[in-house]
């Protein structure tokens, strides 16, 4: 049976309860889904690798480990025989989720009227998207949504060097 969503991995029954949990699947299948993980796991590395270079408190292996748990809760759920619904909600938990791990990230610091890690946290944020687009579309989506964060990363520092900083409003 085909599905609805062609972007979405086209085998419409997953895991009957008669097949054992630890079957092979096809070679095709095999390497989509894996091919799914890996594309999930590069594009949150372009976008580690930039939070490394600036020596960010989530760097290269946090973005690669968000980006693949994100893909991987989605792709199992789907193995799971997940209906659209259900893998709906996986998204939103996982969207939910990520923020706590983005909020860890985050620091005030009252004294000084600062508040530090926002940058951090938005990445982890989007890295966790780039992983759920790579699940369930098209690669070419999380693709360009990773080249666009690593260049808004990446240039956008420079745009907000040249402005003056005006002191915190009390």
């Amino acid at each position: 049976m085909r599905m609805a969503h062609p972007g979405i991995m086209a085998r419409e029954s997953r895991m009957p309860l008669d097949q054992s949990p630890l079957a092979i699947p096809d070679a095709a299948h095999l390497f989509a889904t894996s091919g799914r993980l890996l594309a999930a796991a590069a594009l949150g590395g372009l976008i580690g690798a930039q939070r490394e270079r600036v020596h960010s408190a989530a760097g290269l292996r946090t973005h690669i480990l968000v980006a693949l748990g994100s893909a991987l809760f989605v792709l199992a759920g789907r193995e799971a025989g997940f209906s659209a619904s259900d893998t709906s909600r996986v998204v939103q938990g996982i969207i939910a989720g990520i923020g706590f791990l983005g909020a860890g990230t985050i620091l005030k610091l009252a004294d000084r009227g600062e508040v530090h890690g926002l940058t951090t946290a938005a990445t982890i944020w989007v890295t966790a998207a780039v992983g759920v687009a790579a699940s369930i579309g098209p690669l070419w989506v999380p693709a360009l949504a990773a080249v666009f964060t690593w260049a808004v990363l990446a240039f956008a520092v420079r745009l907000e060097s040249g402005r003056i900083k005006s002191p915190p409003v009390s």
